[in-house]
């Protein structure tokens, strides 16, 4: 549990902090207590838990709202986008399940069959970075690597050893991995995209659900390689190395503008979280997730205080339009 002074850490110490615990909450992990009613009569209890991408934002958000709501306690759970939804949010046992990736129909299912409604908001977009050791000198001037190249590194199919099987003018050295494991959206996006549905996804690779897990194993290995949010890859730019990845149009560097304006393909991603719709009938929560809403288009939380790029005026409209049609469900 971390105390409410985490609003005076730095970015790169919350960070790293929110990626080794797992973890941020005010009081206990549900959101079943109760609390006493505060002088601006928002009180109670209010769950969170999913995509360890998400979560950094979601403390964020956390932060500035308890500083108008002292009696709201708000925990916040990083246990993966699937295990999230599995474990918590479809059971009924959290009232937002962050995402990065979209809910899955087998997860819809597990939620309708508990009389759970999930409604999606779009929070943010992050470039999914893919990051390397920084003596790692073999990408040429451009530091860049191919889709065709990192399906062939993370294929189950081609299980490449050493560098030197998926490039000739690459090293004859062993290839490390570090990843998010399968319970994350991060995986089941980069899956997606760079693999596609026909293809698995190796596993033999260091997997873990702490993002500065896979910064300080890429870091310590000149020969590692692994993917992340951009978040994390920011606050550690002294760390690792970010690898431009080609399209087919040319080598792209991940960054806010270019993710913001689709360059960055195909590893631009929306982010989500979701919140029950039974849930918004209690005033703490709709007016968290209202809040919430409202500073998506916060360039400083969004960009500033987490490194992802906010949400427009009309994305922020259109979940602000999709969430006062839930709360109003909610509330008959």
């Amino acid at each position: 549990m971390m105390p409410e002074t985490d609003a005076d850490l730095t970015r790169r110490t919350f960070l790293a902090g929110a990626a080794t615990t797992g973890a941020v909450a005010a009081a206990g992990c549900t959101s079943n207590n109760t609390s006493t009613e505060g002088s601006d009569g928002l009180s109670g209890d209010i769950g969170i838990a999913g995509s360890s991408t998400v979560f950094p934002l979601s403390v964020a958000m956390r932060r500035r709202f308890v500083e108008a709501h002292e009696n709201v306690d708000i925990s916040v759970q990083s246990t993966g986008s699937g295990g999230g939804f599995a474990n918590y949010f479809c059971p009924g046992d959290t009232d937002f399940n962050n995402a990065s990736r979209p809910i899955k129909p087998k997860e819809e299912a597990q939620c309708s069959g508990n009389d759970v409604a999930p409604v999606e908001l779009k929070v943010a977009t992050d470039a999914l970075t893919v990051v390397v050791n920084p003596e790692a000198d073999w990408f040429g001037e451009d530091d860049c690597i191919t889709v065709e190249e990192l399906e062939q590194i993370w294929s189950a199919e081609s299980k490449p050893t050493t560098w030197q099987e998926v490039n000739s003018d690459w090293p004859d050295e062993e290839i490390e991995l570090f990843g998010p494991t399968d319970a994350s959206g991060t995986f089941d996006y980069f899956k997606e995209v760079i693999l596609g549905e026909e293809t698995a996804h190796r596993t033999d690779y260091q997997s873990t659900e702490q993002d500065n897990q896979i910064i300080n194993g890429v870091n310590r290995s000149q020969y590692a390689i692994g993917y992340l949010g951009f978040a994390y890859y920011s606050e550690n730019t002294d760390q690792v190395t970010a690898l431009a990845v080609d399209n087919g149009d040319g080598c792209v560097k991940p960054t806010l503008e270019t993710a913001k304006n689709g360059e960055y393909a195909p590893l631009s991603r929306p982010l989500f979280t979701y919140v029950a719709q039974s849930s918004l009938a209690k005033d703490q929560v709709a007016e968290f997730a209202k809040f919430w809403v409202e500073n998506t288009t916060n360039q400083e939380i969004v960009a500033g205080d987490v490194g992802y790029v906010p949400n427009s005026e009309s994305e922020m409209e259109d979940a602000m339009s999709t969430l006062e049609d839930a709360i109003e469900a909610a509330s008959n």
